[in-house]
């Protein structure tokens, strides 16, 4: 499992950046350098290429793209960067996916980490997710596409992003360019950087099924002691206004920040999503 570090290697404090389902660790390179400026320095941010995306190798059973797979992932990561520099202070960021990994590594405290998560933040994500949602990722995950170039393949994105709510093309080019990868089947063309095979056990969810694992994420959710941040695109179709408040009175009681015009899910660029992770998790 590749990752991306930013700041001070030997820092004790870490904070540990997880992406959405089809997206990689380069998704934080504006969140990440906000936070090493605002600690000077003195900050470990880590953001993950979760197994099958980015810089990761592809696993030869597609069964295995499942969220128990990648927490112990993430339990074996944060074991190395232990080993290599001790953790005092460690924090959670965690994008859709990102933030079900999240639940799963807060929500056990038997669980052999170096220190307990202190602060969390789940973006755009609970234990209740919508099913229509699913409905809908399911529809492009996995698809077979190439482009002739960046910018096609941005623009391709931009058609099922608008979720991600407004971006200057800058800013969008920047969040695509990490995404496409030379596509060995057609020379000159690119593709997504992802293993096609994460639509396989994705597409295997019936909604009686994830209504079912809604059980045990709730339990997770409440387990929580870390101090934790809500943020919501109040837009979204994934995170319900109701599943929101409920995270708000239960559990951490998370504190609910929400962004109009955005869906699912804030990509943490523009100043305000930047200013309500930087204030909560180092303030």
């Amino acid at each position: 499992m590749a990752y991306w570090q930013w700041g001070n290697p030997a820092a004790a404090h870490v904070v540990v950046c997880v992406h959405g389902l089809s997206r990689q660790g380069r998704d934080f390179d504006v969140l990440a350098a906000s936070l090493v400026d605002k600690a000077q320095g003195n900050i470990r941010v880590i953001c993950p290429d979760v197994v099958g995306r980015g810089e990761s190798d592809w696993l030869k059973d597609a069964t295995g793209y499942q969220i128990p797979t990648y927490a112990a992932d993430m339990l074996a990561l944060l074991g190395q960067l232990h080993a290599e520099s001790p953790i005092t202070a460690l924090d959670w960021f965690g994008t859709s996916m990102g933030g079900l990994i999240g639940l799963v590594v807060c929500g056990q405290p038997a669980l052999p980490l170096p220190v307990a998560v202190h602060k969390l933040v789940l973006n755009d994500v609970g234990p209740a997710i919508e099913w229509l949602s699913i409905v809908r990722i399911g529809t492009y995950l996995g698809a077979p596409i190439r482009f002739d170039s960046v910018q096609q393949g941005a623009d391709a994105m931009w058609s099922i992003s608008k979720g991600f709510g407004p971006h200057t093309p800058e800013q969008w080019l920047a969040l695509s360019t990490p995404m496409l990868r030379p596509a060995l089947d057609a020379p000159g063309k690119l593709r997504l950087h992802y293993d096609p095979a994460l639509a396989v056990p994705f597409k295997q969810a019936t909604q009686e099924s994830t209504l079912q694992g809604e059980k045990t994420l709730w339990q997770l959710y409440d387990n929580i002691s870390a101090q934790t941040l809500l943020l919501r695109g109040a837009d979204s179709d994934l995170l319900s206004p109701a599943t929101a408040q409920a995270m708000g009175q239960r559990g951490p009681q998370a504190k609910l920040v929400e962004f109009a015009g955005v869906g699912h899910a804030p990509t943490v660029v523009a100043a305000d999503q930047l200013a309500a992770v930087v204030d909560f998790l180092l303030g």
